[in-house]
């Protein structure tokens, strides 16, 4: 394990020396490739004594979204579970009184969302510190990251959280890439690219390939994407998760700092001890988890506004909507009748391809 730390230290000191130009970005694609390899390695130990791959905390996923609350020791995470969900973290004003992941959950406009309280990570927890990879293997299981940033302290401490974040191949607020790579039998590689590229030619594709051991490949760029996309898209193993950057503690600062503050994107000022815009946190959660609610409604009966069912935002079609109520339902399905934004009148008679849209009504007719 030293010496996989020690090639990733001597390759991050070769990339800080290297100036950024178009003669170095065939150099620079190669080492970020080799240092995507080994961080890989780091996180799954190919060796029987490695201690195993990089475990997460035991915790059960329940409701309809996972939130995970993610920022250094005594930002104040254990007080925003607490005033959130009503869950016992304990509470002190030592650092690391949080030692395992404390899970609690909020029923939000008719949603269940789960809610972890990770213990706090240290710089350098990608690379094994502390509890660190325990704690990023968690939160990569969560449908959304609240990053507890506190308003005293250094807002460099963001940079620092998202940099061990992303060693682990957690992309925030951001979308795969939009390249297309599919491996072949012959052919060399085939490199296309339907925008203008600055950062990446096909010699630098070339060099990544063959750090991977791929020599027949074809890639097509729809944007101008980077080397770190091209390795993101091959290593396959990221995930691209919505991040809120709560600044915990706003009490201690003044008006012209929190004015400051305000320009950071994705960003929601709270006191989690005063309780203050706990609220605009909920609301802010709600819109990054993109989650859909469906009110069911029996026969001759009224809807069920008190319980709907929660789909995402990326399967919500009536089809999803019959596996989350249960598998047998599709076999038995006729048609669906729909009231709601996503009809064009009410009710509207509809297949299970019929995509739903929030707080619609749906009546599933079965086969006789």
């Amino acid at each position: 394990m030293a010496t996989v730390m020690q090639k990733i230290k001597d390759i991050e000191d070769e990339m800080a020396k290297t100036q950024k130009n178009k003669a170095t970005a065939h150099h620079l694609g190669l080492l970020k490739a080799k240092l995507a390899k080994l961080r890989r390695e780091l996180l799954t130990p190919t060796t029987k004594g490695g201690g195993g791959a990089g475990e997460g905390f035991d915790v059960t996923k329940s409701g309809d979204a996972r939130v995970g609350l993610v920022g250094f020791p005594s930002v104040g995470k254990s007080t925003l579970l607490n005033k959130l969900t009503g869950t016992f973290s304990e509470v002190a004003s030592y650092e690391f009184t949080t030692l395992t992941c404390i899970p609690g959950v909020i029923t939000y406009r008719g949603a269940k969302i789960q809610l972890l309280d990770l213990p706090g990570i240290i710089e350098g927890a990608k690379d094994g510190k502390g509890r660190g990879r325990q704690v990023i293997s968690t939160a990569r299981t969560c449908n959304c990251i609240l990053i507890v940033l506190d308003a005293i302290k250094p807002i460099t401490h963001k940079r620092l959280i998202e940099k061990e974040l992303e060693g682990f191949g957690i992309r925030l607020n951001k979308e795969p890439p939009n390249l297309t790579f599919r491996r072949k039998e012959k052919g060399g590689i085939n490199f296309t690219s339907t925008a203008t590229n600055t950062h990446l030619d096909l010699d630098t594709v070339k060099a990544i390939c063959s750090e991977y051991r791929i020599h027949n490949a074809d890639i097509t760029l729809r944007y101008d994407a980077t080397a770190d996309d091209l390795i993101d898209v091959i290593e396959g193993s990221r995930i691209y998760t919505p991040c809120i950057y709560v600044v915990n503690k706003i009490d201690q600062i003044t008006l012209e700092e929190l004015e400051i503050l305000d320009k950071l994107p994705h960003y929601c000022p709270v006191s989690a001890h005063l309780e203050w815009n706990l609220d605009g946190l909920l609301d802010k959660v709600w819109e990054y988890l993109c989650l859909t609610r469906i009110y069911t409604k029996p026969k001759g009966m009224n809807p069920d506004y008190e319980d709907p069912v929660i789909l995402s935002s990326k399967k919500k079609t009536v089809e999803d909507f019959c596996d989350r109520i249960h598998q047998d339902m599709l076999k038995q399905f006729k048609y669906a009748l729909v009231w709601g934004s996503s009809a064009k009148h009410k009710p509207q008679r509809v297949g299970k391809e019929h995509e739903l849209e929030d707080e619609d009504v749906v009546q599933i007719i079965k086969k006789v």
